[in-house]
C-alpha cells in the first residue's frame, strides 16, 4: 500500500478550481487501486493535507499521469501559495478501531 500526501497552503479558489478538483477526485475514485482519501487542516497554521491511499505504486503513478491531474499541476500557482508532496509506502498501520480507516489494522491480524 502507498500513500500520497498533498500538503498545501490554500490561496483563492474559484469555480474552475472546484470543477477541476471534483474531476480529479472522480478520477482517483475510478482507478481500481484507489483505497481512499482523507483531508486535514492544521489548527496552528494555514496548512492542509489531503492524503490519498493506493493499493500499489502503479495506480499511484497512473493517477499522477492522468490529464486532469497534469492540468491541475500546471495551474497550481493560481490556487495554492505553496505545496509539498510526500509519497510513502505504508509498512504498518494499527489503532484501537475507534473509527474506521482505509489502512488495515495490523494488531487484528492473526499471526
Amino acid at each position: 500500500m502507498y500513500s500520497a500526501a498533498f500538503i498545501y497552503v490554500a490561496g483563492n479558489y474559484d469555480d474552475e478550481f472546484h470543477a477541476l478538483n471534483d474531476r480529479i477526485n472522480e478520477v482517483a475514485k475510478s482507478l481500481p487501486g484507489f483505497i481512499g482519501k482523507e483531508t486535514w487542516e492544521s489548527t496552528t497554521d494555514r496548512k492542509s493535507n489531503s492524503t490519498y491511499y493506493w493499493k500499489d505504486e502503479a495506480t499511484l503513478k497512473e493517477f499522477s499521469r492522468h490529464p486532469k491531474h497534469l492540468e491541475a499541476k500546471r495551474q497550481y500557482a493560481r490556487w495554492y501559495e505553496g505545496y509539498q508532496i510526500v509519497i510513502a509506502r505504508v509498512i504498518r498501520s494499527y489503532g484501537d478501531d475507534g473509527f474506521p480507516h482505509f489502512t488495515p489494522n495490523d494488531r487484528n491480524r492473526k499471526r
